[in-house]
């Protein structure tokens, strides 16, 4: 048995260890498509930025979309209601940037599940330009994001772009609570820069981009309309998946813009961070079955701890001393490439380190996804199920009335 469970570990070794190299691959491939980009290329572009409640550095992030170095945009938000705290923060924003035309949205009680959607397909309506950039509310951007993101839009076949991040720990944390919401912070951060990286690397590589990510989504309002709306996403979990999917499927391109972004990490609990990336993993096993399987040999520290404890088992010190340290340097130098490569890691080293403790946890949140089919979002409890649709433990979904957000209220600076 323990001979077993020493070749199960040298297995999983070698089979993450061939996955880090389909990376690297992935990152020489993703760098030699980085597109030309034009300066004169700069159409008038609205940006869509949902809005639930004042979350921490609202004001600082939402100013960063006021500050674009780029000609002509508009920024449209939307909220439940006028006197969501969001909203009322973008208004301040707003007040000191009159030159930027804003729109302040109200989309009601949702009707989808996905209560996101309800805020895109009302901004949508509202929206003048033909390019949709949509953002969520905890992104910080520079000043030259619009002009990289909108960039690949000069060829006609490209339907929509999307931006790899960086998971940034909030710094609008409690003083008491900063040393121990930190760890729990990076250590989420690191999944999002350099796991949920890697495997966009590899598909990337591998099929091309049929996918988005939530962070950024840039399409044009032709595919938006051609897919059936953003209503269309509204019982997803994964709505920003299933966009990428849709507009894939009907011909145009999406692309893995080589601008990455900030993610803020607003997850600074162990429970909430847990239970957010456990979520995260649910929403991946229902949207992509095959390939969430298929995950569970890319991991290495699950395996070399294995392999550890069989060799020190069987009496061979050297081999389990070998296997640990082939799994921490392969996440290491893997958290390296990815990091420095493609998002432009800030903190490197930290997560260096902090990966194949991470990499560990993420083969639990892995395992996890198995347990149930049941999620807790905003509050309401939801079970998954095939594709990621979501549905209510309580209430059977309403159906959306085409005219619904067109009653709702909307002021205009």
């Amino acid at each position: 048995m323990l001979h077993l469970l020493l070749a199960l570990g040298i297995f999983g070794l070698i089979t993450s260890t061939v996955y880090s190299i389909m990376v690297v691959a992935g990152i020489f491939h993703f760098r030699r498509r980085r597109p030309v980009v034009d300066p004169a290329f700069t159409p008038p572009v609205s940006l869509l930025k949902p809005l639930h409640g004042a979350e921490p550095n609202l004001a600082e992030h939402l100013e960063g979309f006021f500050n674009q170095e780029y000609p002509a945009y508009e920024i449209l938000f939307c909220a439940r209601t006028l006197d969501d705290a969001g909203l009322q923060i973008a208004r301040e924003v707003a007040a000191r940037h009159p030159a930027v035309p804003a729109q302040f949205l109200t989309c009601g009680t949702p009707p989808f599940a996905n209560a996101k959607v309800a805020s895109l397909e009302r901004m949508a309506k509202a929206a003048r330009h033909a390019i949709l950039i949509v953002s969520d509310s905890d992104v910080r951007v520079t000043p030259q994001y619009l002009q990289a993101v909108v960039a690949p839009f000069a060829d006609p076949g490209v339907g929509l772009v999307t931006c790899p991040y960086r998971g940034v720990p909030s710094p609008a944390l409690p003083a008491d609570r900063q040393r121990s919401s930190a760890l729990w912070a990076q250590l989420e951060g690191a999944g999002m820069s350099i796991e949920m990286t890697a495997g966009v690397l590899v598909a990337n590589m591998l099929e091309g981009m049929q996918f988005a990510l939530g962070p950024t989504m840039a399409v044009r309002t032709t595919c938006v309309q051609e897919m059936g709306g953003f209503r269309v996403l509204g019982q997803y979990c994964a709505d920003d998946f299933l966009l990428g999917n849709l507009v894939a499927a009907k011909g145009h391109r999406v692309i893995f813009s080589h601008h990455a972004i900030d993610h803020i990490v607003l997850n600074t609990g162990f429970v909430d961070s847990m239970r957010h990336q456990v979520r995260w993993s649910k929403s991946t096993r229902f949207s992509r079955p095959k390939g969430h399987f298929g995950t569970s040999l890319t991991f290495s520290m699950p395996f070399a701890l294995l392999a550890f404890v069989a060799a020190l088992c069987l009496h061979l010190p050297w081999l389990a001393a070998a296997s640990l340290a082939w799994g921490i340097v392969s996440r290491m130098l893997l958290a390296a490439a990815v990091g420095k490569a493609v998002v432009q890691e800030h903190a490197l080293l930290r997560t260096m380190l902090l990966f194949p403790l991470r990499d560990l946890m993420g083969f639990g949140f892995w395992f996890a996804s198995y347990g149930s089919n049941q999620i807790l979002w905003r509050g309401e409890e939801y079970t998954l199920e095939k594709g990621g649709y979501m549905r209510s433990m309580h209430a059977s979904p309403a159906i959306p009335d085409a005219d619904t957000a067109d009653r709702e209220s909307a002021l205009t600076t």
